[in-house]
């Protein structure tokens, strides 16, 4: 991944007309971040408004105030002298306290270089944007570039000549030129058929059309206005005429979503809020971007369609080369710096990597990864040991995440906004605030009523009505998924010649793919607790039992759905089964101890901050043998980038390495488990016999 420098400028309101200036600064190569002082500044906000929209006055009386301060510009001074004798891109984030919203209306594209005063916000060596917080704490995922989809919405209602200065929009042309822009990505086009009520851009089509292909990008071509503090779209009615759309309507249908957009693009004219009305905060690109879209580009004020027509193939193009929203708004917004109003397409962002997706593959040596045929090898003399994770059955039953964060929503879970993410967190706060059993109770019927409906079209009658078990339902739409997929990653493991298998899921998913491939799977779990060990396994059947391809073992660590009594949900569970594998290795069967000291590791499907690889990593450094991992060449990491967690594969490989065991050999595969089991699904075929 491309490394910048990163500058939070943030102002707050220290005064009746002066406002802090706050510099935080960090490299690439450091984990903290670099306070470089604190100067002032003062805005004349009435002259400044009465500079009329594109008077190069503007800029000029802008970076005059905010540069006054030989503090502020000692300070700018050193950070981008730091970027630059690196060879670096200065990411600069300008960040608005609460305390100062007037502060939002100003025109801050329009800022110049303090020292040669060129414009400051079209140069691809400085990446402007606007910071803004959000109460969302939900993660953004990345996406593979190869996966991304964009829905187009074009609203030209019938009736524009209704409403004064409004003039039609070219549908054919604008929708020509975001096919050729969105070339190498998939698109989902409104209207799709002009003369059909489905085709029309309505706020129910769009809704729908969002909820069912869930675009990483939203590309909205309409016309817009402030009015009263209150941002408005034209979008259309089922007739094709005008729908004076209020932009919260559209706000709060996107903060609904399970999955929303991580770029929102509005070609609309005031929807980053007309600055010469005030109050820009109104404006729907604001709004989206504190409602936890995680990139908005608006435009402030009415933006001539001619500027946009040069501004977005431009933008589109370089987006597609990195994936970094900032540097694409840098290029496009230089291509037009001699249009006066060049300036007018803003970017709000809360995305401090800058990116929307990422390409898959191992760490710093992606499109040239030596170690594929060691990795084969270990499979194929079945020296390989798969370690799966929740990554893997989120097809299925969603993220862990999702469900803490309804859980915290439900039952008003007080702790830190950042933990209500942490299900092993929140389910403590159940136990502890309803009843000892709460959590394992919540997890079962929380289950059955998502997959009723997230999946009513694939459940049989009889199990939406509860005569099936969870367990049942989770089996029957694996298997469906196993299928239509040929890539399922417990399709394609259970295919490969292996002997022992281990899972931290609770679920049965891994056990029927094994069986479908005629195999005769061997679950055991973990006795971590007193009632598992009254559990008879094959070990208390057949005390001789080896693991083989045929007669696979299934090792849960952290029990199974079926029997509540066995799961590590809550953190005193983690701690429980913590302290119990490590005080009593014999807790673990030989044939896993042997798996997981002498076999090269898989690990798919995990974060490296969540409690379950935590805990995992640490009951497998208990374990005896860990000298011998290192004869190892190559234990294959799968962690999938998310934004704001691990950004930097090739630092976090290091820390792994560090963290496992010294002198073993790690490679961290960037991407999502279905990322990782494609490319070895691939491989694996392709081998020679």
């Amino acid at each position: 991944m491309d490394q910048v420098a990163d500058l939070e400028i943030g102002l707050h309101r220290r005064e009746a007309d002066t406002y802090a200036v706050d510099f935080r600064f960090n490299q690439p190569d450091s984990d903290t971040d670099v306070r470089l002082g604190q100067g002032v500044a003062r805005f004349d906000l009435p002259a400044l408004s009465k500079l009329a929209v594109g008077d190069p006055g503007y800029g000029k009386a802008l970076t005059a105030s905010l540069f006054a301060d030989a503090t502020v510009q000692t300070a700018f001074a050193q950070a981008l002298a730091s970027a630059q004798t690196q060879n670096l891109p200065l990411r600069l984030r300008l960040l608005i306290g609460a305390s100062a919203p007037e502060l939002h209306n100003l025109r801050w594209e329009t800022l110049l270089h303090p020292q040669d005063g060129t414009p400051l916000c079209t140069s691809e060596n400085i990446l402007f944007s606007r910071y803004l917080s959000s109460l969302d704490w939900r993660p953004v995922p990345l996406r593979p570039k190869a996966e991304l989809h964009a829905l187009v919405v074009i609203a030209n209602p019938s009736n524009l000549s209704d409403y004064q200065n409004l003039s039609p929009i070219d549908v054919e042309g604008e929708l020509k030129r975001a096919s050729e822009n969105l070339s190498s990505i998939g698109i989902t086009k409104i209207p799709a058929a002009s003369d059909a009520v489905e085709g029309r851009a309505t706020l129910k089509n769009i809704t729908a059309r969002l909820r069912e292909n869930e675009p990483d990008i939203l590309y909205l071509v309409c016309h817009g206005a402030l009015s009263q503090e209150v941002p408005f779209l034209w979008l259309e009615d089922e007739d094709g005429k005008a729908a004076i759309t209020p932009g919260d309507e559209l706000v709060t249908r996107l903060r609904e979503l399970n999955r929303r957009p991580r770029l929102v693009v509005l070609a609309s004219c005031q929807s980053a809020g007309n600055p010469t009305m005030g109050e820009a905060l109104a404006a729907l690109g604001p709004r989206l971007a504190q409602a936890g879209i995680p990139a908005v580009i608006a435009m402030q004020g009415s933006v001539s369609l001619q500027t946009i027509a040069e501004f977005m193939p431009i933008f589109f193009s370089e987006l597609q080369r990195d994936g970094q929203v900032d540097r694409a708004v840098a290029v496009a917004r230089g291509a037009v710096r001699q249009r006066t109003d060049y300036w007018m397409p803003a970017l709000f962002m809360r995305l401090k990597s800058g990116r929307i997706w990422y390409i898959p593959g191992f760490g710093d040596e992606r499109g040239a990864f030596e170690k594929w045929p060691s990795i084969l090898r270990t499979i194929n003399r079945g020296q390989c040991t798969p370690i799966l994770g929740p990554g893997l059955y989120e097809g299925v039953l969603g993220q862990t995440r999702e469900i803490a964060r309804r859980w915290a929503e439900a039952y008003h879970y007080p702790m830190a906004p950042h933990e209500r993410e942490s299900l092993p967190q929140v389910s403590q706060f159940l136990a502890v605030n309803q009843y000892e059993r709460a959590p394992y109770d919540e997890l079962e019927e929380y289950l059955k009523e998502d997959l009723r409906q997230r999946f009513a079209d694939q459940l049989l009658p009889e199990m939406k009505n509860g005569s099936y078990s969870l367990d049942q339902m989770i089996d029957h739409l694996g298997a469906n998924r196993r299928k239509e997929q040929p890539s399922d990653a417990y399709k394609v493991l259970a295919q490969l010649p292996l002997a022992v298998f281990i899972t931290t899921n609770y679920n049965n998913l891994l056990a029927s793919a094994l069986s479908e491939m005629g195999k005769q799977p061997q679950v055991v779990i973990c006795p971590w607790n007193d009632y598992i060990e009254g559990i008879e396994t094959v070990f208390d059947h057949e005390p001789d039992y080896q693991p083989s391809v045929q007669r696979p073992l299934v090792y849960h660590l952290f029990g199974r759905l079926d029997d509540p009594e066995t799961i590590v949900l809550t953190e005193d569970d983690y701690f429980d089964y913590l302290i119990g594998v490590t005080r009593n290795k014999d807790l673990i069967p030989n044939a896993v101890r042997r798996a997981l000291a002498d076999t090269a590791l898989l690990f798919l499907g995990f974060q490296m901050d969540d409690w379950q690889f935590r805990v995992l990593f640490r009951s497998i450094l208990a374990q005896q043998g860990g000298e011998r991992r290192g004869r190892y060449p190559h234990i294959a990491v799968q962690i999938e980038p998310e934004e704001g967690r691990i950004l930097e594969p090739e630092r976090a490989r290091r820390y792994l390495e560090n963290y496992f065991t010294k002198g073993a050999n790690i490679s961290l595969f960037w991407g999502s488990a279905d990322d990782f089991v494609k490319e070895l699904q691939a491989r694996w075929e392709a081998r020679p016999v």
